[in-house]
């Protein structure tokens, strides 16, 4: 009997104006809307790739290590299509620095500039599900209950051998396999015109995120649909079911989300925790200036100059605060010259050592100084975000749109995953300086004898994180929308079992 039931509720809702209007606006925004993304996609790969060149440019162009600025760029996700997240609002360049640990706050922006293009570009793919997909899901349900209490349907149903529990399945499950259609056909045909595009390739891996964000999707649509399901239940009439729906959608879609993000608070830092920090990353580079003088004055070269004298040469370092917002600071030497003398060559070995000794120093005063900026910049930018993000959670978009980044990458964790990964990098630099003696180096300070050899630095790859990552990441908030949606039937189920017909 059940499976009489969902072929005539299937059939009656794909009979439906409402069904031919969701097949034809999905397909129409979401491929309409692809094209705009893939070309907004390629633009910034493009972007990104003639930064990759103009930096490798820029660095082979140096004559001594020291004046070389080693940038690492992170490229566009493509899967960002589909949820754009945090891909293009947080930093995709960054230094790379014996002096500086690299963070997500020390990073900035490179993009071609095109404002048209990018108001077209802000509405991704999940975006037009979150607005549409929870509309078409209300309009679904509305009447599914109410418009057969108003015309007596459901009482002639309820003559026969059947339970109201597999009358309730069966409007579930009809409903829901033609509210999946146009959802499937859309992301096929945005899945189709991704692989045709020859600036974009996915691996298996994307595939699967691909099928973790349709399957959280339709955890998504269900929810609003057993919300439309529960009113509908509730309300015994179509017309005040319908207002409701309206009311709800508007409220949980357009409403909450933008309040959160305007009347969230956002502290500011007690100015004891930033002045606390301050003073103790002035401290570990006061300590540094102390060493380094008393290195100047204790070694085989008489006085404190650290330039030792060599002809044209200057003090050309300095240890500073970037930004006093982001507390960072480092220590930059920067040496670019070619004009020593036969009379400067007794001094070079003196300048040599000093160098040596320098690197290591600064090393460890930027390490020291990441230890102390690290947890002080959590608390000050990132718990106060995370705060907002679990405000934002209590709405069903939320959630969606938190597990739909998690699955593509496009989160604040995948982005602070290339922050990372140009940490370790920096280690790899530093590691190959210092098998190859490059600090102590004359090529560190001077080009006369020979420019620096950049041909053998470590090559910078960001790879982004293995599929278990994602779906680790994901997981929570999509058991999250099922729990919803497990706690909306049963309320559903109590209501239409007590209820009168």
């Amino acid at each position: 009997m059940i499976g009489t039931l969902i072929r005539r509720e299937t059939l009656d809702n794909l009979m439906t104006f409402r069904f031919a209007a969701a097949v034809f606006i999905m397909l129409l925004l979401v491929v309409a809307n692809t094209f705009v993304l893939i070309t907004d996609y390629e633009r910034r790969l493009a972007s990104h790739n003639e930064a990759v060149k103009m930096h490798q440019r820029q660095l082979q162009e140096k004559i001594t290590y020291s004046a070389g600025a080693v940038r690492v760029d992170r490229p566009p996700n493509p899967l960002s299509i589909f949820n754009v997240g945090f891909d293009k609002r947080l930093g995709n360049e960054v230094r790379i620095s014996h002096g500086s640990v690299p963070s997500l706050w020390d990073a900035n922006m490179h993009e071609s500039a095109n404002p048209f293009m990018d108001m077209f570009a802000s509405m991704d793919i999940v975006f037009i599900f979150e607005v549409i997909l929870s509309l078409l899901a209300l309009i679904f349900a509305y009447n599914a209950f109410a418009g057969e209490y108003e015309s007596g349907t459901l009482r002639l149903v309820l003559t026969h051998a059947i339970g109201r529990g597999e009358i309730l399945v069966a409007k579930y499950i009809s409903a829901m396999l033609c509210l999946i259609v146009p959802l499937l056909m859309s992301l096929l045909l945005a899945t189709i015109l991704l692989t045709t595009s020859a600036s974009i390739s996915l691996n298996n891996n994307d595939f699967l995120r691909i099928g973790g964000i349709i399957f959280t999707s339709i955890a998504y649509l269900s929810v609003f649909y057993l919300i439309g399901l529960l009113i509908s239940a509730a309300t015994r009439r179509t017309s005040t079911a319908l207002m409701s729906s309206m009311f709800i959608w508007g409220f949980l879609v357009l409403v909450y989300p933008n309040v959160i993000l305007t009347v969230t608070p956002r502290p500011e830092a007690p100015d004891a925790l930033r002045t606390s920090a301050f003073n103790q990353i002035e401290s570990i580079w006061d300590t540094f200036d102390r060493e380094r003088k008393h290195y100047l004055a204790t070694d085989d070269f008489p006085g404190e100059d650290w330039g030792y004298e060599l002809k044209g040469w200057g003090s050309r370092g300095a240890y500073f605060l970037d930004n006093a917002r982001t507390l960072s600071y480092t220590y930059r030497s920067t040496m670019d010259f070619e004009g020593f003398g036969e009379e400067d060559e007794p001094k070079m070995p003196h300048a040599q050592k000093h160098f040596g000794f320098l690197g290591a120093q600064t090393i460890d005063a930027a390490d020291r100084t990441w230890l102390i900026r690290k947890p002080t910049l959590e608390e000050i930018f990132i718990q106060p975000a995370n705060m907002e993000r679990i405000w934002l959670k209590l709405s069903p978009v939320g959630l969606y749109d938190a597990a739909t980044q998690a699955w593509a990458g496009t989160d604040l964790l995948g982005i602070r995953d290339f922050f990372h990964d140009a940490r370790q990098y920096r280690q790899s630099v530093i590691s190959y300086f210092y098998d190859n003696k490059v600090f102590e180096s004359r090529q560190w300070f001077s080009g006369d004898k020979g420019a620096a050899d950049w041909s053998g630095l470590p090559q910078f790859s960001f790879q982004r994180d293995d599929i278990n990552i994602n779906a680790k990441r994901a997981i929570p908030d999509v058991c999250l929308l099922l729990m919803i949606n497990v706690v909306l039937f049963i309320i559903i189920f109590l209501i239409f079992v007590k209820s009168e017909v």
